[in-house]
C-alpha cells in the first residue's frame, strides 16, 4: 500500500473508531426514523429488500465490488431510503431498518474491496445507527467485525483488536457460528498485535464453536470451515509460522464452494506469495495460474493489489520459464 494514503486513512479509521459507543448507548441515543406519512410499506417491502440485498451479495462474490457496488448503492438511494420514510407498524419498521443495516453493511464492504475505505468506514457507521434502532444486535456486531477486517487489512493492529472485541461484547449470547465468525477475527488481530497467547487462545474458540455449529448460513457473511481454515492461516502467519499457513490455506481453498471467486484469487494470490517464500517456486507458479484463470472475471481492487504483488515478487523469477510466462500474463491483464 501507498504509504501516504495508510497515513490519511489511519486518521479516518481512528475518527471512526472514537465515535463508536457501547450498543446500549448508541441504541439510547438515536432517534427514531421520522414517517412519510403519504406512503406506506409492510413485511412485502422488507422481504424484497432482504432478497435483493442476497442477490447482491452473490453477484459480489462473483465478481467483486467495484462491478456490484453500483447497483448496491443504487438500491440504497432509489429503494430502500422510501420504504425507510414510509408509514409502517412498529415491527415493520424495525424489520426494514434492520434489512437496510444489512444492506449498508455490504455496500461498506464492497467499497473497502474497491479500496475506497473512506467510503466504506461511511457506510459501516451508517449501518451501526440502522442496526442500533432496529435493536438488532447481529449486525450491529456484524459491522463492528468487518471495520475490525478492514483495520487489519490496512495494519491497524490495535484498532482492530479493539473492535473484534467491541464486536464480541455487542453479541454476549451469539450461537456456535456466530462465536466461530467473532473468535476467528479476535485471534487474527490479536495475532496481528503479537499478542501470541490471546490468538491461539481465540483461535481455539473459534474451533471449539466451528464443531458446535449445525450446518452452513447461507446468508452473506456466513462463516464456515474454509472461513476458519483462512483465520487460522493468518494467525499462523502473523506468529511467524509460514509453513502451517500454507497448510491451512490450502485447506481453505479445497472446502471453499466454487461461487466464491474473488476470495479465490485474494486467497491463492496470498497462497502463491508464502509458497515463493519458501522457496517453492514451481508450487507458487501453479497457484498464480489458477489466479490469472479467475483474475479477468473480477472487478476488485484487493484483486488487483495481489496481483501487482504477484509482479513484484516474480521480478527477480523472469528468467525461469513458468514464472516468466505468469509474469507476461499478469502484465498484460493488468494493462487491460
Amino acid at each position: 500500500m501507498d504509504p501516504s494514503r495508510r497515513r490519511i486513512l489511519q486518521t479516518g479509521l481512528l475518527s471512526a473508531a472514537a465515535v463508536i459507543p457501547g450498543w446500549p448507548d448508541l441504541a439510547d441515543r438515536l432517534d427514531r426514523v421520522h414517517a412519510d406519512p403519504h406512503a406506506r410499506i409492510g413485511m412485502t417491502e422488507v422481504k424484497a429488500v432482504i432478497a435483493m440485498t442476497e442477490r447482491i451479495s452473490d453477484m459480489d462474490d462473483q465478481f467483486g465490488g467495484r462491478r456490484t457496488r453500483p447497483l448496491a448503492a443504487a438500491f440504497l438511494v432509489n429503494t430502500i431510503a422510501p420504504h425507510l420514510r414510509a408509514t409502517a407498524t412498529e415491527p415493520v419498521r424495525n424489520a426494514m431498518l434492520s434489512a437496510a443495516a444489512d444492506h449498508c453493511y455490504l455496500t461498506g464492504y464492497m467499497a473497502m474491496d474497491e479500496r475506497e475505505d473512506g467510503l466504506a468506514q461511511q457506510y459501516y457507521l451508517k449501518a451501526l445507527d440502522l442496526a442500533a434502532r432496529a435493536g438488532d444486535h447481529l449486525t450491529f456486531c456484524t459491522t463492528l467485525r468487518g471495520m475490525s477486517v478492514q483495520a487489519v487489512d490496512l495494519g491497524h493492529s490495535a484498532l482492530a483488536t479493539r473492535l473484534a472485541d467491541s464486536a464480541a461484547a455487542a453479541s454476549p449470547q451469539a450461537g456456535p457460528r456466530m462465536l466461530a465468525f467473532l473468535t476467528g477475527q479476535q485471534a487474527h488481530a490479536a495475532a496481528q498485535t503479537g499478542d501470541r497467547a490471546t490468538a491461539l487462545l481465540k483461535i481455539k474458540e473459534a474451533e471449539r464453536a466451528m464443531e458446535q455449529a449445525e450446518s452452513k448460513a447461507k446468508a452473506f457473511g456466513s462463516y464456515d470451515p474454509s472461513s476458519l481454515a483462512y483465520h487460522v492461516g493468518q494467525v499462523r502467519f502473523e506468529l511467524g509460522d509460514i509453513a502451517g499457513s500454507v497448510e491451512s490455506l490450502q485447506d481453505a481453498d479445497r472446502l471453499r464452494e466454487p461461487v466464491y471467486r474473488r476470495t479465490r484469487v485474494r486467497y491463492n494470490a496470498m497462497l502463491a506469495e508464502r509458497k515463493l517464500r519458501l522457496g517453492r517456486l514451481e508450487e507458487a507458479v501453479i497457484d498464480w495460474g489458477k489466479v490469472l484463470e479467475d483474475y479477468p472475471h473480477v472487478q476488485s481492487g484487493h484483486c488487483d493489489d495481489r496481483l501487482r504483488e504477484m509482479l513484484s515478487v516474480l521480478t527477480p523469477h523472469r528468467r525461469t520459464a513458468g514464472a516468466a510466462d505468469i509474469y507476461d500474463r499478469g502484465r498484460v491483464l493488468l494493462k487491460t
